[in-house]
Formats: C-alpha cells, structure tokens, sequence
C-alpha cells in the first residue's frame, strides 16, 4: 500500500512539472511579426522621378538582419538593381525612391520602357531586398499602377517640334534644291533631279535627329550619339561632298576649255583680218588655211558652250538610282546599304533605346558603296 501511494505521488509530481514547464514555453515565445506590405505609392512611376512607397508594418520587419536601406523597387518583378531609398522612415513606414537609370539597373528599365506602344502601361510595383522575393503589394496584375513612358507634357512638345522639322524639311525637299542638283529649277519651270548624295545625307541627318529626341523624351539620356554613328555621319557627308566637288571640277574644266578655245579664236580672226588686208589678199594658201582652223575652232566653241536641254526631275527614286539615261548598278547598291542599315537603326532605338554602334565592317562595307557611286561619277560628267 506504501509503495503505491509512492508512486501515485510521484507520477502526480511529474505530470505537475511537465505542464509547468509547457505553460512556461508557451508563455514566454516571442509572436513571429506581421509581414510588410506595399499598400500606397505617392508620386508618378517613371524614369528619374521621385516617389514616396509606404510599407506597412516596416518598423516591426527592422532588425540587425534586415536594413531597409538595402531595400530596392520591383517593377513588373524586376528588380532596380542599386536603387536604394534616398531616405529611410521606418518609424513611419515609408521610403522615399528617386528611379534613377544607373548602368546596374539600365537593362531592366531597357525591358520595361523598350518597344513601346502607349505613352504609358499597367505594371505590377513592390519592394524587397536585392535578388530576393519582393514584399506582398497590393499593386498587383487586378490593381497595377501606370508605368509613364513619356510625359505628355514633353511628348506633345517634342512632337510638335519633330513635325515641323519633317514639314519644313519635306516642303524645302520638294519646291528647292535642298536635295537637288545645282540649281533649283531649269528654264522653263520644271525642277532639277534629286542628288543621291544629299538625299542620303538628309536620310541620316533626320533618322539620327528623331531617334536621340525619343531616346532623351523615355530615358532623359543626352550622351547617346555613339562615335560609329559619328562615322557614318561622316561617310555620308563625304559622299555629297565628293560628289559635289566632281560637279564643280566639271564645270571648271569646261569653262576653261572655253576661254581656251575663244582665245584661240581671237588669235585666227586677227591673223585672219592681216592676211585680208595684205594687197592681193595675201597668200590664198594660208588664207585657206587660216578659214579651216577658224570654222574648226568655231565649231569647237559652239560644242563647249551648248548646254543641251537642261536635266528634269523624272522622280525621286528614278532621279537618284539613274545617273543619266539609265539606272546605275553603283547607285542602286549605295541605296539598298542605306537602307539596310536605316532599318537596323530604327530597331535598335526602338527595342534598346539606344543609338546602335556599327562594327568597323559595316562601315567598311558603307564606305566601299560611297566610293564605288563617286569612282562612277567621273564618267558620268565627261
């Protein structure tokens, strides 16, 4: 009886320790804190502007662990790599952003601003540490915020000055010799051919234009224009340049030509009037010969200054591929590299809002076209 009233005692004071001990484990476990939670967003998503982010329950996430200096925005899930709050307010939770475009972060806002086709778009916005998963928002695919990719503001700014720029340019084109040949009409009111060289001067002049004030309007860039693009500009201005001093070359070898030949002129006219005065008439040999070199020279003279009937415009595509009665292999091939390379342009400003860097082959490639047109045009002029 002893023995049992021993171990009913014991089991008794076992089970009382064991629920004392549970009761001290439950009671003193620290509760594991709410999780933060994007729920407002003060200011206008877009490159190089400022915002404010609230986060609730900031102040409860801080810990030796978790700086929230370290923290970055997710658009869309993708991370802006290196852009850490300006400033910190955990107390309130809140974090003020400015959305920079840094070289760590320039490929992601290259996907989100890329290929656009509205001023703005929806986008899923949070915020997290780096190369983690962002915190719960509710700006969510049912709730996005707009991601601006041109203000409408400067868009509406630009584009009125884009336009009027091509107006001009397309009106100047059309009634002058911006892009024409020498002079700006002929004699009887038609207007001279348009000239290869220029016109492709012009093409990159006005692709290059457009592209670095779309570039500069999405991203705020100014240092875009890269030094193959510098080269390319240059091959083209080479080309009207060289073709331009083809022409003038033409032309001064023809004007001497004619104070060559009316020199000669004078000359046999003035031998000519002594041998006629001479008594007789002078030697009838060399008064013969003297009226045969004159009609000679005459008839040379009259060849030099005749103009012909002056070049007409028969349209821009016959104009610069034809560089007289026919189409040109030379022209055509310059023209197709022109806008091969145009194409290739325009889609890289478009998909990676930048200027494209040609390889030193393409500008080869471009500058054997350009010279290939300028050999051709020395015969094209005699």
């Amino acid at each position: 009886m002893a023995r049992k009233t021993a171990f009913w005692m014991f089991a008794s004071v076992a089970l009382w320790l064991a629920a004392a001990s549970a009761g001290r484990a439950q009671g003193g476990a620290t509760p594991a804190p709410p999780a933060p939670k994007v729920t407002r967003v003060t200011g206008t998503i877009e490159a190089d502007d400022l915002i404010e982010v609230h986060v609730d329950h900031l102040a409860e996430w801080v810990s030796p662990t978790n700086d929230p200096s370290k923290l970055i925005p997710y658009i869309e899930g993708l991370g802006l790599q290196g852009n850490y709050p300006d400033e910190v307010h955990a107390a309130k939770n809140h974090l003020h952003y400015h959305l920079r475009i840094t070289p760590e972060n320039k490929d992601t806002w290259i996907n989100l601003l890329g290929a656009a086709t509205h001023l703005s778009r929806p986008v899923t916005f949070s915020v997290g540490l780096e190369k983690q998963t962002p915190f719960d928002t509710v700006f969510d695919n049912s709730t996005p915020l707009l991601l601006v990719v041109i203000d409408k503001v400067y868009g509406v700014i630009a584009l009125v000055v884009v336009l009027f720029t091509v107006v001009v340019f397309v009106r100047l084109a059309r009634t002058t010799n911006l892009i024409r040949g020498d002079a700006s009409e002929t004699d009887d009111g038609l207007l001279r051919p348009y000239n290869l060289g220029r016109a492709q001067m012009a093409f990159w002049f006005l692709l290059v234009y457009i592209s670095y004030v779309v570039i500069w309007l999405i991203t705020g860039a100014l240092d875009t224009i890269t030094s193959s693009l510098l080269a390319l500009m240059g091959i083209s201005a080479g080309t009207a340049l060289g073709e331009a001093m083809i022409n003038a070359d033409a032309s001064d070898t023809r004007a001497d030509r004619i104070i060559t030949l009316t020199a000669q002129k004078q000359a046999i006219d003035q031998g000519l009037a002594e041998l006629q005065s001479q008594p007789s008439g002078g030697d009838p040999q060399r008064l013969e010969d003297a009226r045969t070199r004159q009609f000679q020279i005459s008839q040379q003279l009259a060849k030099s200054t005749a103009s012909g009937p002056p070049a007409r415009s028969r349209g821009f595509i016959r104009d610069i591929l034809s560089g007289g009665a026919d189409y040109s292999l030379s022209r055509f091939q310059m023209g197709v590299w022109t806008i091969v390379l145009g194409i290739m342009f325009l889609s890289s400003v478009y998909n990676s809002l930048t200027m494209p860097d040609f390889s030193a082959t393409l500008l080869g490639l471009m500058g054997i076209s350009s010279g290939t047109y300028i050999g051709f045009k020395f015969p094209e002029k005699k």
